[in-house]
């Protein structure tokens, strides 16, 4: 009885083993190909800044993305699984597990096209770039590009106290940094236009320096030699902040896609 009692516990233990690693397999392989994404860029232009996840939940979302932080203090980069945060000093800080976001989208990254740049490219000619790499406009994409670039130019935003303002009257005000000749990495993503109100259309970067002292939401660039991947997703999922108060109240009828212009500080191609 003995010598079964124990073939049968082992016997569970493996059997339990098998289940549970088998859970994170099929977990993993739901999360690739996907964007996660807290709030929407409305909420967001609305000055619905109070965080409403922490950092160390949204890391178990993805090892990759961007975003902001609570009160809007500063842009967020997600880059193998370290959260950057680049506040309005333009000097990047490591902020802990218990900081919340108000807006982020994260992804596991995995290229599926890769392409290596040997000749200087400004801000369009890159974007071209990667529409040829990836010319289905209608589904998402994650971008990260890692080189050497002549010219960076970024911004941030400085931490904002109640009764917060909205995004565009912060921005009017943002603080900008020339970089010069820095090696470092550029993520983000290309996205669809019907995206519209949930997230921002067409490119939104960031981008952090190779000694991860500075960065910012990226203004513009100009690429003297680096490598380009893609990742292509195809599915989205949505947490809202049905706890915050503020969110509940926010006007997200109207249309606020000139103030998403003004604050994206979008690059005419």
């Amino acid at each position: 009885m003995i010598f079964f009692m124990k073939r049968t516990g082992i016997l569970f233990a493996v059997v339990s083993l098998l289940l549970v690693t088998g859970c994170v397999s099929d977990r993993e392989n739901r999360c690739h190909d996907m964007v996660t994404q807290v709030a929407t860029i409305d909420s967001l232009l609305a000055g619905v800044y109070d965080g409403s996840m922490s950092l160390g939940e949204l890391k178990k979302h993805g090892d990759f993305g961007i975003g902001t932080f609570d009160r809007l203090d500063g842009e967020m980069l997600l880059l193998d699984s370290t959260v950057y945060q680049v506040r309005a000093d333009g000097k990047v800080y490591l902020p802990p597990n218990s900081t919340t976001t108000p807006f982020a989208s994260v992804c596991f990254f995995q290229a599926d096209r890769r392409e290596e740049v040997r000749k200087p490219l400004g801000y369009p000619e890159l974007c071209s770039l990667i529409d040829r790499m990836a010319p289905n406009r209608n589904i998402f994409a994650a971008i990260r590009i890692r080189g050497d670039f002549s010219a960076v130019r970024t911004r941030s935003v400085p931490a904002q106290n109640k009764p917060y303002k909205p995004l565009s009257e912060v921005t009017k005000t943002q603080p900008e940094f020339e970089l010069g000749t820095v090696s470092g990495t550029v993520i983000g993503y290309r996205l669809p236009q019907y995206v519209k109100g949930v997230n921002v259309p067409g490119y939104h970067l960031h981008f952090i320096s190779g000694d991860c002292r500075r960065g910012g939401h990226l203004l513009n660039l100009r690429l003297e030699k680096g490598v380009v991947e893609v990742d292509e997703l195809d599915r989205f999922y949505m947490i809202l902040p049905k706890q915050s108060e503020d969110f509940g109240k926010a006007d997200l009828d109207r249309d606020r896609s000139k103030e998403l212009k003004q604050v994206e500080g979008s690059i005419s191609r």
